[in-house]
């Protein structure tokens, strides 16, 4: 039979707020609500995935690497389904690894991102971090040389601000050995405890709507220990940071010279959606007109009859692609093949905003160059005079459209070859725009 105490009383925010809590003593969960979301409610919902990475076979094609020095690289370790992001010991050297999608943050649903990692040694002019984050904002923790801490990244104020919060002013569990998780985070391998350059799993859950609670914490011994809480509600005049839509991230950094190379191990990551994720808004579409038909001049040869991309001044939308209505002008019986691929090589783009100016398309290009990632294809019978066809079938989270760390969009296009030549075709693409 479970055990409960109820005289666990909490002072964490900066108002010293007193808390009582209910306990299940011999459950593994702490203190400070892991057996709720950040909205309070008991996590028995079924939880929605907005993500996963792990690279069993290959290094994923989930993430985008940003490398900077000529002794730092990314290196793919297939027996650890890991990627080692290493840096020599020159000044400067960058790996960074951060997701092409952000993720859609839905007001009132706690949001739950874990990653697990194993970093460098902490030590001097070395500094990592892995969190939920980009450029602008975001959370993560950090080991700065010897220094470990867990950051806040907030541009709500037009400029970059950082609160960082070290290890001995965490409000909930400072991982000493004196908190309810029974753990140390030390900077080296003194002592009992959890260390940063050993293989863990850090968790943030988050509630936005611009002034929630940000809790981030450790699993140890299949419990979810908090370690820090970020308060704002009636402590900020604004929100805390610009958005909880924001990428997965991993970084390395020489900040200077090193007395030798250093390694932050990758390992694998989720985003779920707990309580999970509902209805879809903004659907938007952009039509080729009847004049724009394109022809497919010469037979059994692809050509790219319209594609889109989100808009280089809103990289971090979330926009998923619905389907796509193909329509044929012909006199002659033939059979045509389509290809719904992501990020082709295309000759010739024009891209001009669709509305609501979120998103892109181009009807300009001429020829593929290369064809990328092959998403979905199929035949349609030119007798049938067009066909809806439907990608919603497919993961909806799993085809939005991402960007890379510098922003530059992916590309979703439509190409079309025809058994014969002349034939003209056209289309209608459809999307849902969720922020």
């Amino acid at each position: 039979m479970a055990q409960f105490r109820t005289d666990l009383k909490i002072l964490d925010g900066p108002h010293n707020r007193t808390r009582y809590e209910v306990m299940m003593l011999n459950d593994r969960l702490t203190t400070s609500g892991s057996l709720t979301d950040a909205f309070g409610r008991l996590r028995t919902s079924t939880p929605f995935t907005l993500f996963d990475s792990q690279h069993r076979y290959k290094e994923n094609d989930k993430f985008d690497t940003l490398i900077v020095g000529a002794t730092a690289n990314s290196q793919y370790k297939i027996n650890e389904s890991a990627i080692n992001l290493n840096v020599g010991t020159s000044s400067g050297d960058k790996v960074i690894r951060e997701s092409k999608r952000v993720f859609a943050y839905q007001p009132g649903k706690s949001l739950l991102i874990m990653n697990t990692f194993v970093m460098n040694e902490p030590k001097a002019q070395v500094r990592q971090r892995v969190g939920y984050f980009g450029n602008n904002n975001g959370i993560y923790l950090e080991a700065n040389g010897v220094n470990i801490s867990l950051v806040k990244r907030s541009y709500s104020s037009g400029t970059i601000e950082e609160t960082v919060i070290p290890q001995s002013s965490w409000n909930i569990d400072k991982f000493d050995g004196k908190g309810f998780s029974g753990q140390m985070a030390l900077a080296n391998n003194h002592g009992q405890g959890l260390f940063v350059n050993k293989s863990n799993l850090f968790w943030i859950d988050m509630e936005w709507l611009g002034v929630g609670d940000v809790r981030c914490g450790f699993l140890v011994d299949g419990g979810l220990y908090p370690a820090h809480v970020f308060h704002h509600d009636n402590v900020a005049n604004t929100a805390y940071i610009t958005t909880a839509v924001l990428p997965i991230r991993y970084e390395i950094e020489n900040l200077d010279t090193t007395i030798s190379s250093s390694t932050l191990k990758q390992i694998c990551s989720t985003v779920i959606s707990e309580g999970g994720y509902q209805g879809r808004n903004k659907a938007r579409s952009q039509t080729i007109n009847l004049n724009d038909f394109k022809t497919l001049t010469t037979a059994n040869t692809y050509y790219p009859v319209m594609s889109i991309r989100l808009s280089p001044d809103r990289p971090d939308a979330v926009v998923l692609p619905k389907n796509f209505d193909l329509g044929v002008i012909t006199n002659q019986t033939t059979t045509l093949h389509y290809k719904i691929l992501i990020n082709a090589n295309l000759s010739n783009t024009s891209f001009a905003n669709c509305q609501g100016n979120t998103v892109q398309f181009d009807i300009s290009a001429n020829s593929t160059v290369s064809e990328g990632t092959l998403i979905k294809s199929g035949y349609i019978s030119t007798s049938q005079k067009g066909a809806a066809i439907d990608i919603g079938s497919i993961d909806e989270f799993e085809i939005q459209l991402g960007r890379t760390i510098s922003g530059n969009s992916d590309v979703f296009s439509l190409i079309v070859a025809s058994e014969a030549g002349g034939v003209k075709v056209g289309a209608t693409l459809e999307w849902f725009e969720l922020i």
